[in-house]
């Protein structure tokens, strides 16, 4: 999907492409094209030529379960990452977002269906 572009080369630059391909299941919190625009380029750019500290951003858009978005309770949610981070996943009615201790981002689209999980569309990288 194209617009998923910057993130599916951040995945291969972390070595993290066999990883996220594997069994899973997985959700995945997955930032798309406009939130990676969000990041100053310069800042962008420092990140993507650095693998080990790249891995860490992206595992904390993962986590190892599939959570579809109908069933994540209202309130607030706390869900560990691949990396072992505690994020919330806060449900307002349906309206879902994510805060690490990195950022906030807003849930924009839910539950596209992979063959090993979940994919959220995030507007933000958290």
């Amino acid at each position: 999907d194209p617009q998923f572009s910057t993130l599916l080369e951040a995945v291969k630059i972390a070595g993290l492409a066999d990883t996220l391909a594997g069994a899973g299941p997985f959700t995945v919190f997955a930032p798309n094209n406009d939130a990676f625009a969000k990041i100053p380029i310069d800042d962008l750019d420092a990140l993507l030529s650095k693998p080990e500290a790249l891995e860490a951003v992206l595992l904390r858009h993962a986590v190892n379960k599939t959570i579809l978005g109908k069933d994540i309770p209202q309130g607030s949610n706390r869900i560990k990452t691949i990396e072992g981070e505690e994020i919330e996943v806060f449900n307002d009615c349906g309206e879902i977002t994510i805060t690490s201790c990195e950022g906030k981002a807003k849930v924009i689209k839910t539950d596209i269906m992979a063959s090993n999980g979940v994919i959220h569309i995030v507007d933000t990288v958290f």
